[in-house]
């Protein structure tokens, strides 16, 4: 934000498919502009598709009794983000459950799969915010309310990581339950793809000094 100030980042957002109003100032980085969770895991698409940002559509086909098809619907597609700054987005986001603030997602939800994701803690523990994605399927989860009075009080309850990101993971325990069970094309053993060719951005941290995931490839 320091760096290209909060216009680009208002630019770029909008790419990404947010449509809300945003106040363009620095606080925009911490949370405090109001997005909706459609928009914000429409949002995350974008990373999920190689930088390509795919609209979400409640409806993707109507059919009558029969099964004859009336309409189809097709999401509205635009590239955002070029693949590498995309897979370096991936990997950053990948360390979040690796051994950021959703590690919980491992040791006490035992989703063990290839997941990125971000934790989101804002307005004195009023919004808390989990969205999350494997190679299959993304989703997303806010606890808070419209009135920023009713809030939780402390980082203990209120932080995204402990109201949000639980009801993701249990989702996802059930959404592989039942994909074991009806054979579906959601496979915990599917990862994400890098993108084709050299990758031009350094992605080891410990070449400039920093730390790595023990026992990770992704740092």
């Amino acid at each position: 934000m320091h760096e290209i100030g909060p216009a680009a980042v208002e630019k770029l957002v909008q790419t990404m498919g947010v449509k809300s109003d945003i106040t363009v100032q620095p606080s925009i980085c911490l949370g405090t502009a109001d997005i909706s969770l459609f928009e914000m895991v429409g949002a995350y698409t974008t990373y999920a598709n190689k930088g390509t940002h795919v609209e979400p559509l409640f409806i993707t086909r109507i059919e009558d009794r029969n099964g004859n098809v009336l309409q189809d619907f097709v999401a509205n597609k635009n590239e955002a983000l070029d693949e590498q700054t995309t897979w370096v987005m991936v990997n950053m986001l990948r360390n979040v459950v690796l051994g950021g603030t959703a590690t919980r997602l491992r040791y006490k939800f035992k989703l063990m799969n290839d997941i990125f994701g971000k934790t989101g803690t804002t307005q004195n523990y009023s919004d808390g915010w989990f969205i999350g994605c494997t190679p299959d399927l993304i989703a997303g989860s806010w606890v808070g309310c419209d009135d920023r009075y009713i809030r939780f009080h402390s980082m203990e309850n209120g932080q995204g990581a402990s109201s949000a990101l639980p009801i993701w993971a249990k989702f996802f325990q059930r959404v592989y339950s039942d994909s074991l069970h009806f054979k579906t094309e959601v496979n915990p053993d599917h990862t994400f793809e890098q993108p084709e060719g050299r990758i031009n951005i350094e992605l080891d941290c410990s070449k400039f000094g920093g730390g790595k995931e023990k026992g990770s490839e992704y740092e």
